[in-house]
């Protein structure tokens, strides 16, 4: 018979070791080193010296949770929210807000000291109020073992929920609708089908969507209309794999730039408010839209930076690979009238040679990428000649890669500035101007 090698399973070292926290990675966890491999852990500070536990060891990395701080880091400072360390939501609210956004910032300064030669000043952040800031929460909902209904975020490393009894970083006006949402919710018959809901402040008023598996109970469904009057809350209700209705109240929208954005409560929108009106005001100011120049928005979303352009340009095409965000993008155009816009629902994996508005020409481009970038964008960017390119975006590694594409197409990195999008999270948000030489 013949006999198969197998090999044996390592297992996991879980003795407490000591680490000396040496910097923050790109997500704002701790790196350590034992020997050359790198330790990741999280809820840690540059300079702290912890004992740690580790709860994976891979070839090239491992990952550890803290068990004691031995030494701790001046910047250390007492979480504001009861829920920090176990709700996955922030991962930094043990670091001051100042050092927050430094730490971000060494994160870009490392990356222009890879991509050009030229000493590069970052540009000043752009902030706001580091609480109250995010506009919209999705939380998840489950009756557990015990039968007690449970309502909020998950768990840091985990499935679970944490329920939420506040949470000091979302807008004061959905914040406060939290624990009468919970109270709602645990009284309906139709509790275990609950999958999720959504909060999204917006005008003319909040918007609620709440998600079952099954269909709701039409006693569920009177209870949530009356919240939604006596709250004087949107309502929407998705029901199934059914697209979600909104029962009661108008489409909510935005505004930026005195202009009127409406979406859906399920559609991408920036979570800050504030950051997102300063950071389109910063695109059209580096842009330097003139009123002869065409623009293209790639990854234009719904039109959040497509709008504001046109009205600086002559003519703004944007590209979106989701269709109901073209349709988005398109009504918003009309209920604006404005009347020099075009969109098209393109996949922007594919050769956009291949397509009409690939073959025109473009004064100036702005693109929008999801984390993991415009690899197959960007030698299609760097051919169009535009003169300015602004790249917003909201991971360092691919910013990198795509930047040095347009370097080595004849590109110079101008400016590059952080955007504090998301503060407390490790998630960093930047925006840099590329000009062809």
């Amino acid at each position: 018979m013949a006999r198969f090698f197998k090999p044996q399973k390592k297992s996991l070292d879980t003795q407490h070791k000591e680490f000396e926290i040496l910097r923050f990675d790109h997500h704002g966890e701790g790196v350590a080193l034992e020997g050359e491999k790198p330790v990741y852990i999280s809820g840690v500070l540059p300079g702290e010296k912890v004992i740690v536990q580790l709860i994976e060891n891979k070839r090239h990395y491992a990952k550890a949770k803290l068990i004691k701080i031995l030494q701790e880091s001046p910047e250390r400072i007492a979480p504001f929210c009861v829920h920090y360390g176990i709700c996955g939501g922030c991962q930094l609210q043990h670091l001051n807000h100042d050092a927050q956004i430094e730490a971000k910032q060494e994160t870009l300064r490392q990356i222009t000291k890879k991509i050009t030669p030229n000493l590069l000043p970052l540009t000043p952040p752009v902030i706001c109020s580091p609480k109250g800031y995010r506009r919209r929460a999705r939380f998840s909902v489950k009756v557990n073992k015990t039968g007690r209904l449970e309502m909020g975020f998950r768990q840091r490393h985990s499935k679970e929920i944490v329920t939420l009894t506040q949470c000091p970083v979302l807008e004061p006006c959905i914040e406060a609708l939290i624990p009468s949402l919970y109270a709602l919710l645990d009284s309906l018959k139709g509790r275990r089908i609950i999958g999720h809901i959504e909060l999204v402040s917006a005008e003319p008023q909040p918007a609620l969507l709440v998600r079952t598996v099954k269909r709701l109970h039409k006693q569920d469904k009177k209870q949530l209309d009356f919240f939604a009057k006596e709250h004087d809350l949107i309502l929407y209700l998705q029901e199934e794999e059914t697209a979600p209705i909104r029962l009661y109240g108008e489409r909510p929208f935005y505004c930026i730039k005195d202009l009127k954005l409406q979406f859906e409560p399920q559609d991408f929108i920036q979570v800050n408010k504030r950051v997102n009106e300063k950071m389109v005001s910063q695109a059209l100011e580096w842009l330097a839209i003139k009123p002869e120049d065409k623009v293209l928005d790639l990854f234009c979303g719904l039109g959040n930076f497509s709008l504001p352009l046109s009205q600086k340009a002559a003519q703004l095409v944007g590209i979106e690979g989701i269709e109901a965000m073209v349709e988005r993008a398109e009504n918003n155009g009309k209920i604006n009238a404005l009347q020099n816009l075009q969109f098209y629902h393109s996949n922007l994996e594919d050769d956009p040679n291949n397509t009409f508005w690939g073959k025109q020409k473009y004064h100036k481009i702005l693109l929008d990428p999801a984390r993991a970038g415009a690899l197959e964008l960007m030698r299609y960017v760097a051919k169009t000649g535009a003169t300015r390119i602004v790249y917003v975006s909201c991971n360092p590694i691919s910013l990198a890669r795509d930047a040095q594409i347009l370097i080595n197409q004849g590109y110079r990195l101008e400016k590059m500035g952080m955007l504090d999008m998301f503060p407390h999270t490790g998630h960093l948000e930047s925006m840099s101007l590329f000009i062809k030489i």
